[in-house]
């Protein structure tokens, strides 16, 4: 047996030595290597592959070595005019912590771009500045760090990319539910990576695996070594012997429609045209843990801007306020969050929920631009660090995810971990 150790995205591994910004109060800027968002003006943040397609911002910023496909970053930056931002490119170890590359290793140009893509909305109650940036071509695979800044100074986010390489063969199997005791409600995913055509060195302790769900760092998954390496058939083998080395299947994502203002979309009960921004009202949530489950479509997680009445959005979606309700009866002893791919999987205080006495209800509100959102409820229990979605949304072996396997190596003598090979695979795929 080994142990798999799990990477949050408010800890996992954060540099606190790359200092020198400062915020507008003056306190110090740290760079975290992470999926984050430094200024609050900064909104619905996008990080893609580029497929040409209606939906391809769900795909995840995750592209070969040959980089076919570009990987193209959006934002908005609310109540600003149009200003010069600055996007470097920071090539990272598998723990997330920069490598000992220099630029000129993985970069062809100087580490340094403008993004010129900036519109201005179009007739908005909340007016924006909406940028695109293409990141330009990496010599050598890895995890990137893609930091936006302004000229000369604050940090504005972060994202996380990946560029992989073909070396190293992925497959995987897909588990059924065994036992009582909770496994019916765990999604058993094991694979196997397969090296014909490149020399592992040292596999055991030089290759490293991560498994996500959903694409989602806050819960990844991270291997330290396989549980079998055999050499003669150049295969590592992982396979996970205890029911919590899985994932919980949770339960298919709750959705809300705010691409008209107009007329109620999923999930949505009440709309006021007469605040500003406008107020959108869902419809009151319930808890699921108990109930059978529901084969409901979702993309897991993730969010499509849009408008119906006037475009696709990126420049004539407005920004309302959303709120949501939770109804639990009773207030409970921990804290309630409303997460998902709208805030980055993070747990702020933004997006803390507070408890209404009088509806019996957890309530929060979120300043979201129009489109299709999916979303769940955590709780984070008194004294414990870790959100716990299946509290609310309780969890279910049939429950369709997404799996992703990132395999990592270094070479001997490199400076850096390499993505040696990457596959994605669909549980209950519909």
């Amino acid at each position: 047996m080994f142990s798999v150790m799990l990477i949050t995205g408010a800890t996992a591994c954060v540099p606190i030595e790359q200092q020198g910004q400062t915020t507008s109060g003056g306190a110090p800027q740290v760079l975290r290597y992470e999926d984050y968002v430094y200024e609050p003006n900064i909104k619905s943040v996008q990080c893609y592959v580029a497929t040409g397609g209606a939906e391809e911002v769900l795909e995840p910023p995750v592209t070969s070595l040959r980089q076919e496909r570009p990987l193209i970053l959006e934002f908005d930056r609310i109540n600003s005019g149009s200003q010069r931002l600055i996007a470097k490119i920071i090539h990272c170890n598998a723990d997330w912590t920069p490598s000992d590359l220099n630029e000129t290793q993985y970069l062809s140009d100087f580490n340094e771009f403008f993004i010129t893509d900036v519109q201005p909305s179009i007739n908005t109650r909340v007016p924006y500045v909406h940028y695109r940036f293409r990141l330009p071509r990496v010599k050598i695979s890895g995890n990137y760090l893609l930091q936006v800044q302004e000229e000369g100074g604050n940090y504005l986010l972060t994202q996380r990319v990946l560029v992989y390489q073909d070396l190293a063969i992925v497959t995987a199997e897909l588990g059924m539910p065994a036992g009582p005791g909770g496994r019916f409600a765990r999604q058993p995913v094991e694979f196997n990576v397969f090296y014909p055509d490149y020399p592992l060195v040292n596999p055991s302790m030089e290759v490293k695996a991560v498994l996500r769900q959903n694409h989602r760092w806050d819960t990844a998954r991270r291997i330290a070594k396989p549980t079998f390496v055999r050499e003669d058939l150049k295969r590592l083998e992982y396979v996970f012997f205890e029911p919590e080395a899985s994932f919980l299947g949770l339960s298919e994502f709750r959705p809300f429609d705010t691409r008209s203002i107009r007329f109620n979309g999923i999930g949505v009960s009440e709309i006021n045209l007469q605040t500003s921004p406008v107020q959108v009202y869902l419809e009151t949530d319930k808890v699921r843990q108990g109930l059978p489950y529901s084969q409901d479509p979702d993309i897991n997680g993730k969010y499509i801007i849009g408008n119906k009445e006037y475009g696709s959005g990126d420049i004539n979606g407005d920004y309302t306020w959303v709120n949501f309700e939770l109804k639990t009866l009773e207030k409970l002893s921990g804290e309630v969050y409303i997460t998902g791919g709208m805030t980055d999987w993070n747990e702020t205080q933004n997006t803390r929920m507070q408890f209404n006495p009088e509806k019996n209800s957890y309530v929060g509100q979120l300043l979201l631009k129009q489109g299709y959102y999916n979303y769940y409820y955590t709780y984070k229990p008194s004294g414990s660090s870790d959100p716990d979605a299946s509290y609310f949304e309780g969890s279910h072996f049939a429950t369709e995810n997404i799996y992703d396997i990132l395999i990592y190596y270094r070479p001997p003598g490199s400076r850096a971990d390499l993505l040696i090979g990457y596959e994605e695979v669909f549980f209950n795929g519909r």
